[in-house]
């Protein structure tokens, strides 16, 4: 499933949806697509801790969204004032990646949507990107306040991602990785899928709570880790497990620098430690020695003000922890290599611990444990239960604090319908893959040969001269009338034709010499056209001056999207001319035409100054 996950990330354009159980290697396979793929992704997660461990940024942050509700329609412009850089960023990327996919609210990929419109392609859903979803709707869910509710129920019919306006739109397909590694027993893994699916037979309920046993102290040398529902009890256990310690207490504080929210703070702003205090590791060991991972737990053996050791089970030596570095980062654009980069924008300088005598089910998704004490009796959302216990990589090495009862497992019947469904599409989805992977040469060539945005553009300029400079600018209205005519006879109705006929040709035909060198005299072909219709009117157009605000700002958007739109088709027909259509030259040559085009300035038409009254003599 790994390889026809990759597959269609890398050789179709298709957007998928990854999920699996806890365990299966999601996260592994969000880092090999940030690494080796050929596309240019960009890489959000709802939650600042989310983001900072998949290497990306929020979904808040880099779409500059505000944290109420998005109502489908409503406009939000105010939001949306990106930079130069983040635009280009947009329109250059290939690939959205979004992590933690089942804490996403529907309205915010909607929101998404009506910003990845805004800044590619206006009619399509996502603008045309396609999108990598990962995460597993059967563990942590979206919040949703009353007030939320009562603002989106109108709209949606579940918060859940799955039900975006935007999502409903495109043809995705749901990839399930089934191999578990986190554990290996099978009746442990059956009982794991029970409990996800929140249908636990009566057995299933008993044998769990064969491990309970309310009064367990664990020994020191067996570290256990208590998993809760809530903060403020796993903020009780560390504070008296704590206060218990007769051994003197330091602080290690955090060194931070430039722009580094709280909210994404991976531990403590100012640490209290003593010796015999049992911690975990919030980071993988960054020397190499794969001495500790974030997730890890040990137990304070030496504290001072200049050294803190930690010792873990089954080593020969405690580990000397050295403070270590968290980078919160965004995106920029590399103008020299034109590549995408991620740009610190602060630091986060803190020994990688926490206590860790309890800690939050939230806190916990993504982690393995060896041992832990479940105690989610009190569990309030749904999946929290099933997070709690596929943390642990055996029931052995699993303690209930309390009689776990059926009613605690809390499932969505929204959420059980859609993954049914899913789950009998994904093997349509699966099969259809040898297609589109054939077929994904053909989208391309198609998309090379489709300019209905810059006709959408010119149009809308049409309208404008008509209502506002049909007297000022006659033969400038009249010069825009007859390039739209030229714009459909030349181009959009012999790019149509052409287009038929790629679509109608054989998959091998594709690829066959003679059909290539055609691509490359249409490349050719289209190119001169454009250049011939569009040149004069865009330049005359940008010469305008006029003291209407309204006219001023409708010709302020309008004419640089054309001249923008325009350019960046010219660049990539120019370079398919020039080298040939293939699929890595068009994927990369695609980017850098947007880059390109978005680097000129724009040709936004000034606003003409009244001329100041004469003062009265």
């Amino acid at each position: 499933m790994v390889q026809t996950a990759w597959d269609f990330v890398e050789n179709t354009g298709h957007s998928i949806f990854l999920t699996g159980k806890a365990g299966t290697g999601k996260t592994t396979f969000l880092k090999a697509v940030v690494e080796q793929s050929r596309k240019r992704p960009i890489v959000v997660a709802p939650t600042g801790v989310a983001a900072i461990n998949a290497g990306g940024v929020t979904i808040h942050s880099f779409f500059q969204l505000p944290f109420s509700p998005y109502v489908p329609g409503a406009k939000v412009e105010s939001k949306f004032d990106f930079s130069k850089e983040k635009r280009k960023i947009i329109a250059s990327s290939d690939l959205l990646i979004i992590d933690e996919i089942s804490m996403v609210r529907a309205d915010l990929l909607d929101a998404i949507d009506a910003v990845l419109r805004r800044f590619r392609e206006h009619g399509e859903p996502f603008g045309g990107m396609q999108l990598l979803m990962i995460g597993d709707l059967a563990q942590l869910t979206p919040v949703v306040t009353p007030e939320d509710e009562r603002m989106l129920k109108p709209y949606y019919d579940t918060p859940y991602f799955f039900g975006s306006k935007a999502l409903q739109q495109i043809d995705y397909v749901t990839i399930q990785l089934n191999h578990v590694y986190r554990q290996q027993d099978e009746s442990f893994i059956t009982l794991l899928n029970e409990i996800r699916e929140g249908r636990p037979s009566a057995e299933t309920i008993k044998r769990l709570n064969s491990r309970c046993q309310p009064t367990f102290v664990p020994r020191p040398e067996e570290p256990y880790i208590r998993l809760t529902t809530h903060n403020n009890l796993a903020n009780f256990y560390n504070e008296s497990e704590l206060q218990k310690l007769p051994s003197r207490a330091y602080e290690y504080h955090a060194e931070v620098k430039g722009t580094f929210p709280e909210y994404s703070y991976p531990t403590a702003e100012t640490l209290v430690l003593k010796e015999g205090a049992q911690v975990m590791f919030v980071k993988n060991d960054p020397s190499g020695e794969h001495k500790y991972y974030n997730g890890r737990i040990g137990r304070v053996t030496e504290a001072s003000e200049k050294r803190l050791t930690v010792y873990c089970e089954g080593d020969s030596e405690a580990i000397e922890v050295e403070p270590q570095v968290w980078e919160n980062t965004r995106y920029t654009l590399n103008e020299k290599t034109r590549e995408i980069e991620s740009e610190v924008q602060g630091t986060f300088k803190q020994l990688p611990l926490r206590l860790a005598w309890a800690i939050t089910i939230h806190k916990s998704q993504g982690l393995t444990f060896e041992r832990a004490i479940i105690d989610a009796n009190q569990s309030f959302a749904p999946g929290q239960v099933y997070v709690a216990l596929s943390r642990c990589r055996t029931l052995e090495g699993l303690v209930l604090a309390s009689r776990l009862e059926a009613r605690a497992i809390i499932n969505d019947e929204r959420v059980d319908s859609y993954i049914t469904q899913q789950e009998s599409e994904a093997e349509r989805s699966i099969e259809q893959l040898p297609m589109l992977k054939r077929e994904y040469d053909r989208n391309l060539l198609v998309q090379l040969f489709d300019f209905r945005d810059i006709m959408e553009q010119e149009e809308s300029m049409v309208r404008i001269f008509a209502e506002f400079f049909y007297h000022s600018h006659a033969s400038l209205k009249q010069l825009h009338d007859q390039t739209l005519i030229d714009l459909r006879q030349r181009v959009i109705e012999v790019a149509a034709k052409w287009r038929q006929k790629i679509q109608a040709m054989a998959i091998d035909g594709l690829r066959d010499e003679a059909f290539l060198e055609r691509v490359r005299h249409s490349a050719e072909y289209f190119d001169e056209q454009l250049n011939s219709i569009l040149t004069k009117p865009i330049e005359l157009s940008a010469k305008i001056e006029t003291q209407n605000k309204q006219a001023a700002r409708r010709l302020g958007n309008t004419l640089p999207d054309l001249r923008q739109a325009w350019l960046a088709h010219r660049y990539l027909l120019q370079k398919m001319a020039e080298e040939g259509f293939t699929v890595d030259g068009y994927l990369h040559e695609k980017q850098m035409s947007k880059l390109e085009a978005l680097s000129i300035d724009d040709m936004k038409p000034k606003r003409k100054r009244k001329a100041k009254p004469k003062a009265k003599a």
